[in-house]
């Protein structure tokens, strides 16, 4: 996922609900959806951020050689700026880029 290229906003918006449920007819089924893939991308946006947070971290029991790496705070900068998983979540439902399927309709 390319967080630098998304179009998702950054401050709260207002969403036609009739955009949200519109792909499975139920609310409550597209809101689980987005959840589900929220979290998910939490989990992958935590990742990367402590793979480039543990470039930087010194393991030393010294607290005299605690200093400021300009380049860590840009980093962490970065990652306060992005919007919030729930936003790319449903960024990603209204363009119509998750895949998800109901098991209980096919077993009907």
């Amino acid at each position: 996922m390319d967080l630098k290229k998304t179009e998702a906003p950054v401050n709260t918006t207002t969403i036609d609900k009739n955009l949200v449920d519109a792909p499975t007819d139920n609310i409550y089924e597209a809101i689980s959806i987005i959840s589900k893939r929220a979290t998910q991308i939490n989990t992958e946006i935590k990742k990367e951020l402590l793979e480039k947070l543990d470039e930087f971290a010194t393991y030393t029991d010294s607290l005299d050689e605690i200093f400021e790496n300009k380049e860590q705070i840009e980093v962490s900068k970065f990652y306060e700026r992005l919007p919030k998983p729930q936003a790319l979540a449903v960024q990603e439902w209204l363009e119509d880029k998750i895949y998800f399927r109901n098991t209980k309709s096919n077993l009907d």
